[in-house]
């Protein structure tokens, strides 16, 4: 096992250790308050309560996040990025930046403890650094693009029920309504963001800072081109359901062209797995007669010639 391999293991080792000395530091007030709500819905609970464990967990490296600097416009941009990526729970800035925190602590004592640290610690300690920044960033990066290639993938489908719906005579929030319900199972990220915005109407916000609510949450371009739609049929009295055809028309061809860039791009990207995998073995099959028939039969006669 060599070096890497083991700061690895004794880094995760002290990371779950550092993890429950905040347990037992931090944890007593967490403990204290689920311990008085049990008393007062009167009972304890059998098994493992995963729920509460998270809560105990969270609220344990809360602190660790509370101590970062930041100002209020950076705490409003990382916000909105862990909005777009389905984070919404108040506290999900501070919970970020004490993972951010928490990792490069991990880091740091595991190169400390496999002896690296002591032998560039310039270079280890910016590893750490970097690990601890970049990492979630990087995770937050892939589940936004994620999020967005899904509400994309669905968003066709969707104004082709919405037309039908439409058409069949409801109106504009119950045929959204309507999408977001029937919609649950196949493409649950755009159910809940359509449910949101039809929860955003019902609470008495006007329909179109919904619609410009919805659009800032998810950052998708094909759907903040049909909240523009949207507004302007609303605020201008023309047919919701013949917009909506014509932009469902769009949706479908630009799907297509997607698809077919994608088919394009195929035999490009095949050329390294190709290159790596493929050719060496034709090469061997082709080749490897060849070269035996030489060693054995060529080779010997030229020796002996000499």
């Amino acid at each position: 096992m060599n070096t890497g391999s083991i700061a690895l293991i004794v880094g995760g080792l002290t990371f779950l250790g550092l993890m429950s000395a905040l347990v037992a530091v931090f944890g007593a007030r967490v403990r204290v308050a689920e311990r008085l709500g049990k008393s007062q819905t009167g009972g304890l609970g059998g098994g493992v309560d995963l729920q509460g464990w998270l809560r105990r967990a969270a609220g344990t490296i809360r602190p660790l996040g509370e101590f970062v600097p930041r100002s209020a416009e950076e705490m409003s941009r990382q916000e909105r990025k862990l909005v777009q990526a389905g984070i919404r729970s108040k506290d999900s800035v501070v919970m970020f930046y004490a993972v951010q925190v928490g990792l490069f602590l991990g880091l740091l004592i595991a190169f400390l403890i496999a002896g690296s640290l002591y032998r560039n610690p310039i270079l280890y300690g910016l590893l750490s650094l970097l690990g601890g920044a970049a990492l979630p960033d990087i995770w937050l990066a892939l589940r936004t693009a994620g999020r967005r290639k899904a509400i994309q993938h669905a968003l066709p489908d969707a104004m082709d029920l919405s037309v039908i719906a439409m058409e069949a005579g409801l109106g504009l929030d119950q045929t959204l309504l309507r999408v977001g319900q029937e919609f649950e199972t196949v493409h649950p990220v755009l159910s809940e963001e359509l449910r949101l915005q039809n929860l955003e109407v019902n609470l008495g916000r006007s329909r179109t800072q919904a619609f410009r609510n919805l659009a800032g949450r998810t950052g998708v371009d094909d759907l903040k081109a049909l909240v523009a739609i949207l507004i302007q049929t609303d605020r201008f009295g023309t047919s919701i359901a013949e917009a909506l055809r014509v932009f469902s028309d769009t949706l479908r061809t630009k799907r297509r062209q997607r698809a077919e860039e994608q088919a394009a791009k195929l035999p490009v990207k095949m050329i390294i797995p190709l290159m790596l995998f493929i050719f060496p073995g034709v090469i061997a099959v082709i080749l490897g007669p060849a070269v035996i028939a030489i060693i054995n039969d060529l080779l010997p006669g030229l020796a002996g010639g000499n």
